[in-house]
């Protein structure tokens, strides 16, 4: 170990936890060093997916306190993150919390709160702006490739939620409900291609198939399994996703879209294709498909290598060289728009993001 290599903890040793730390094996000048879980499953599969020892504490307080770490990942279920990241934002430690941020806005809000001031680097883990058919469509938004862009479509058709230790996704209090839970990704891709907040949300979902035979201490989940959103935006721009749960048998498992005045462009998983059409060059059934891959992925892990260059991202921030990629604001407003998603299913109407927030405007 040399005096410029970063020390990291893992805060819930869970799938994602261990997904952390095998894309931090494989970043130069990342290592793991202690993880914090009090499930001794977890605990273990941590310890072997760890490149070297690491130490093992039952929770991220006693982590703390042993002072072996530089900077954290924060990989616990989503009901634990606002207590555990409150405290947190409390260190000098650097942090890099998964998606979502937390379960609801005012949790955001107080975390938000607690980081006014705060030297050391926060980041919020959203790995699909990372994946290189959506890192390339963003950069040809960003260039002007589409014209003016008017319209975003994000399609998720998809296998059912996985199991998980004490299955605590099966039930919304612990997961901030399927669109924060799972779509915060996608509505941070909206904001991000449209370069704006969102303005207003409504919505239409259901718990149609998945789980419903399930039940867990008399109860049985309450997780919707398909959604259709669509998000308006101040400038006019509208973006619309749409959520199928028990759609596995498919092709692409995501589609991203983004349509301007000049052309469209597409971002396709797992298969990692790009299409860019341009009106006047391309018609209907012409416009080619290209497959890119980012060539700097080291290890391509359970989300295309997009882990691996989210790290390399946060590990240049901590030292320096650039600011962090997301946000916590940017993580807040991904929940924002998920949760009013859900406030326009349960009421029936269309809710404005200025609902959602306590502060005018919401966050910067």
């Amino acid at each position: 170990m040399s005096d410029n290599d970063v020390r990291y903890g893992i805060v819930g040793a869970g799938m994602m936890g261990v997904e952390h730390i095998q894309n931090l094996n494989a970043v130069d000048g990342a290592i793991v060093t202690a993880i914090a879980d009090p499930h001794e499953a977890s605990q273990a599969q941590a310890q072997a997916a760890a490149a070297g020892p690491v130490e093992v504490f039952q929770d991220h307080r006693a982590l703390v306190d042993a002072g072996v770490c530089d900077a954290l990942v924060v990989a616990s279920p989503n009901y634990q993150h606002a207590d555990q990241v409150l405290e947190l934002l409390d260190t000098d430690l650097h942090l890099l919390i998964e998606k979502p941020l937390c379960t609801t806005v005012a949790d955001t809000e107080r975390l938000l709160a607690a980081a006014e001031g705060r030297s050391a680097k926060v980041a919020v883990g959203m790995e699909y702006r990372y994946m290189a058919p959506v890192a390339k469509l963003i950069q040809t938004v960003r260039s002007g490739g589409v014209g003016r862009t008017h319209m975003v479509a994000i399609r998720e058709h998809r296998f059912p939620f996985l199991t998980k230790v004490g299955d605590w996704n099966r039930f919304t209090e612990n997961t901030g409900g399927t669109l924060v839970e799972k779509c915060c990704h996608f509505f941070d891709l909206m904001n991000l291609i449209l370069d704006e907040r969102p303005a207003r949300v409504m919505a239409s979902g259901a718990q149609s198939v998945n789980h419903l035979d399930e039940v867990y201490d008399g109860r049985t989940p309450d997780i919707l399994d398909n959604a259709y959103v669509i998000v308006d935006y101040p400038s006019g721009a509208r973006a619309m996703l749409d959520l199928c749960m028990f759609a596995e048998a498919t092709l692409h498992q995501e589609e991203v879209i983004a349509v301007g005045d000049a052309g469209k462009v597409e971002a396709l998983l797992p298969a990692s294709e790009y299409r860019h059409g341009r009106r006047g060059v391309h018609w209907v059934g012409g416009v080619p498909t290209e497959t890119v891959h980012d060539d700097r992925i080291a290890h391509e892990g359970l989300h295309h290598g997009s882990s691996y260059l989210e790290h390399l991202d946060f590990l240049d921030a901590i030292r320096g060289e650039r600011e962090v990629e997301v946000s916590l604001a940017d993580g807040a407003w991904a929940v924002a728009i998920g949760a009013a998603a859900h406030r326009s299913i349960d009421e029936g109407r269309p809710v404005e993001l200025s609902e959602m927030f306590g502060s005018e405007g919401g966050p910067a």
